[in-house]
């Protein structure tokens, strides 16, 4: 007989294991620091960084693997990466592939946050840029130069959501052997594939990597940060991973499975979004108060042509409003302090609507292609369209 042991030898030793035969649709959640191998063999037989072995909690879970394979395919890629967030997903791309005396380019209309790394921390270990007009090829491709190593695209661009002439750009890079990196939170997998993005024309033509933050579509509850780098090229996997890897990036287990929990309804919530809004965009643009609107799908917008060859029909969930330039920063405050159904905040792709009021002349280096008045940024959320068309008539009657 064994001797007896204490409570907390017991339970944590306890030889009960679960019998095999267990599916259900959700994925497990394992939870683990530790991993734990058969015997010293195992322990010292190598394991690739393939996404399939476990060697410990940080480097990947069944649950994490299993939303790396699912997001791969969302997006039409070979490999993915996750990270604690959409910039941390930014910064292993940046860190993972530029050295001391390289060069890295950034659309004007990026996310702030990409810029902010370009302009505050990156020049700390010599790795320079220049801020190109994603509108204007000819002035970009005279940009590029021997230390250019990277090329960051925004597919729509930050705030004022110009769509980029996409094909333009990528050719002009890969011409030069130089890395593109595109944004695709925006698109999330749906509106384009980024790898892909001439299929009947051009199959295999795109980015070279891409990168999401899953905060908004795949997550879709505002509830969860993390981010996805992906490509499909093996070689620039690598150079990723053994970035990723340094950085010591990890994700908690049950935000892994909220957002495996929204991927199946992804499509249908960004469908959904998208339509309402486009309502509410063309409602605004009829408005007395509004001077311009800012969306890829209508016609006038900067860019628009550039996401008709694109687009598979997908345009999210954000639309900016220009407002008349006779109204102050005060006034336009006040209009969005009127909404009522509206949060104000960051981020988007919730199931609440959000406005935020921008002042653009803080974040364009070369200007913007239209008069600029003061900006609100609107990120249509689920609820009905025609209540939130009377929410924003009845703040925009305060205007005046």
């Amino acid at each position: 007989m064994k001797p007896k042991r204490a409570i907390a030898t017991e339970q944590i030793h306890h030889p009960y294991q679960p019998p095999e035969g267990w599916a259900a649709m959700p994925v497990g959640v394992f939870k683990a620091s530790t991993v734990l191998f058969k015997d010293t063999a195992d322990l010292h037989t190598y394991r690739p960084r393939d996404g399939k072995s476990y060697r410990y909690g940080l480097h990947g879970t069944p649950t994490s693997y299993t939303l790396a394979a699912r997001l791969a395919t969302l997006e039409g890629a070979e490999h993915c990466l996750l990270t604690p967030s959409g910039l941390s997903a930014i910064t292993v791309v940046s860190l993972g592939l530029l050295q001391p005396g390289d060069e890295v380019l950034i659309p004007d209309n990026v996310y702030g946050q990409n810029r902010h790394l370009c302009t505050g921390f990156l020049p700390r270990l010599g790795i320079t840029h220049k801020v190109y007009d994603p509108l204007d090829v000819p002035a970009f491709e005279a940009l590029l130069g021997e230390k250019t190593r990277l090329v960051w695209l925004e597919a729509a661009g930050s705030i004022t959501l110009e769509f980029p002439d996409l094909i333009g750009l990528i050719r002009a890079c890969k011409a030069r052997g130089i890395t593109t990196a595109l944004d695709n939170t925006w698109g999330a997998g749906v509106a384009f594939k980024p790898f892909d993005l001439l299929p009947e024309r051009e199959p295999g033509f795109g980015v070279d990597i891409s990168m999401q933050a899953l905060t908004k579509y795949p997550s879709g509850g505002a509830d969860v940060l993390m981010g996805a780098v992906y490509t499909r090229d093996q070689a620039l996997h690598d150079r990723l991973n053994d970035c990723h890897e340094h950085l010591g990036y990890g994700l908690g287990q049950n935000d892994v499975e909220l957002v495996l929990r929204g991927l199946p309804t992804l499509e249908l919530r960004y469908r959904a979004q998208d339509a309402s809004t486009r309502q509410l965009a063309r409602w605004m643009q009829g408005q007395p108060q509004v001077a311009r609107v800012l969306h890829p799908a209508l016609p006038g917008s900067p860019g628009h042509a550039h996401w008709c060859e694109l687009s598979t029909g997908g345009a999210a969930c954000l639309f900016s409003a220009v407002l008349q330039p006779q109204y102050s920063a005060a006034q336009v405050d006040a209009f969005v302090d009127a909404l009522e159904l509206f949060g104000i905040g960051y981020s988007w792709a919730g199931p609440m609507s959000l406005a935020v009021p921008y002042n653009m002349s803080r974040s364009r280096s070369l200007g913007l292609p239209y008069e600029a008045g003061h900006i609100v940024r609107f990120a249509i959320g689920l609820e009905a369209a025609d209540d939130l068309q009377a929410d924003l008539a009845q703040a925009l009657r305060r205007l005046g």
